[in-house]
C-alpha cells in the first residue's frame, strides 16, 4: 500500500484527503502512536493522520516508523 519516494521513504498514496484508507493502514500498523492532541486531525483515534511517526510532505506524508 506504501510508495517509496525519491529518498527511500515510504509515503502513503492516498494523499492528504484518504480519511478511510489512512485510518485502515493505521489500525493494521503495530508502530502506531497518537501524536499529541493539538497534532490530531482526523475524527479517528487511529489513524495514520493521527501518528506521531507522520512527516508531512507536499502531496501526503512518510511513515518514519
Amino acid at each position: 500500500m506504501w510508495c517509496i519516494d525519491r529518498n527511500g521513504r515510504r509515503e502513503f498514496p492516498g494523499g492528504k484527503e484518504d480519511w478511510p484508507g489512512a485510518a485502515r493502514t493505521a489500525v493494521c500498523c503495530a508502530a502506531f502512536y497518537p501524536d499529541v492532541e493539538e497534532e490530531q486531525i482526523a475524527d479517528e483515534a487511529v489513524s495514520c493522520y493521527n501518528c506521531r511517526y507522520r512527516r508531512w510532505t507536499a502531496a501526503s506524508f512518510t511513515c518514519s516508523a
